[in-house]
């Protein structure tokens, strides 16, 4: 018998057969897919922590070129030597775990490396009153120990976040910046080598040791950045709110850090 494809009840069992042979489709694809997804993102994290770092293959003065795919693992684990966890609730650390501790400590439980702690869940936590985790990296380039501290804010449209490589003195030793959608040619600059480049060296407290933070100041007067006791670099062209932004993020993350600083010197003198 034939059917009549041209009445409403063939429609809708059409419609519905197509949603769930798609849906189905989609599943099984995002399934398939989710492991290189995953392990794309743990790639990237680490990249980024090594870009901080100062361990990149970049030459001469163009664009940012970091550890290739193939590489970075091993690099990660010859650089990163110690991968510390901060348990911290209203500016001050409550806990300090290594990387072990952390990952086989009860408020975990699946066995997560620091790394790949989203700050942004943590983010979250300590605006509900909670306490969060607070993840620092630590390892020596050339005879120098520098901690990687991760960054997230807003820009213009989007999420904005980085690292930030720091000395002991909460100096910058080396930074990455990225976005999800900021301005192309304008607050998406944030991630170009040049902008990064100039926090090289900026210094975070004054003498007394009181914590200032680095502004993006368009009225900057150091245009090649040669000062770096101002607290200051040279905003981006068109880009006011996406580099008051960077300024922000660094201000309210990078201090939450600075009791595990001001321990390391009392603990140095």
């Amino acid at each position: 018998m034939a059917v009549n494809t041209e009445k409403n009840s063939y429609t809708i069992l059409f419609a519905i057969a197509m949603v769930v042979v798609v849906g189905s489709l989609l599943a099984f694809t995002a399934s398939s897919l989710k492991p290189a997804i995953t392990k794309n993102k743990e790639i990237e994290k680490q990249q980024n922590i090594l870009y901080a770092f100062g361990v990149n293959e970049n030459e001469g003065t163009g664009d940012i070129t970091f550890v290739s795919k193939e590489k970075v693992s091993d690099a990660f684990k010859a650089n990163i030597k110690e991968q510390i966890v901060l348990e911290a609730k209203d500016g001050k650390i409550l806990k300090e775990m290594t990387r072990e501790e952390f990952m086989n400590s009860k408020d975990q439980g699946a066995g997560i490396e620091p790394y790949l702690i989203d700050i942004k869940k943590e983010q979250t936590k300590a605006k509900n009153g909670e306490s969060r985790f607070l993840p620092l990296f630590k390892g020596t380039q050339d005879g120098k120990t520098i901690y990687v501290v991760p960054i997230r804010g807003k820009g213009l449209w989007d999420a904005i976040w980085g690292y930030v490589g720091l000395d002991e003195s909460m100096t910058v030793q080396g930074t990455f910046f990225d976005h999800a959608g900021e301005t192309p040619g304008l607050g998406a600059n944030i991630k170009q080598r040049y902008f990064m480049d100039d926090f090289y060296g900026e210094k975070l407290l004054t003498d007394a040791g009181v914590f200032k933070g680095i502004n993006v100041a368009k009225g900057n007067n150091d245009p090649v950045n040669k000062i770096k006791d101002d607290f200051e670099v040279d905003a981006l062209a068109g880009a006011t709110i996406t580099g008051d932004g960077v300024s922000a993020m660094i201000k309210k993350d990078l201090k939450l850090y600075l009791p595990y600083f001001k321990n390391l010197k009392n603990n140095n003198n």
